[in-house]
């Protein structure tokens, strides 16, 4: 459970530097989002899922 909560936190930490620290680009990046198709987007994010899942498979084993 602790290490869902530090992978929450990290999170955070992540998706606030952007706004923190870029915020026309955060702006930029939705509106590129809002543009692209949903099933293009559902492909990327089934992506993301499958290499972050991979990569804490291969580090926590």
């Amino acid at each position: 459970m602790n290490d869902l909560i530090v992978g929450l936190g990290l999170v955070f930490v992540i998706e606030g530097l952007l706004w923190a620290l870029a915020p026309r680009l955060g702006m930029d990046l939705l509106q590129a989002a809002s543009a692209t198709p949903q099933t293009t987007l559902r492909t990327y994010g089934c992506i993301a899922v499958v290499a972050g899942a991979a990569i804490v498979w291969l580090i926590r084993g």
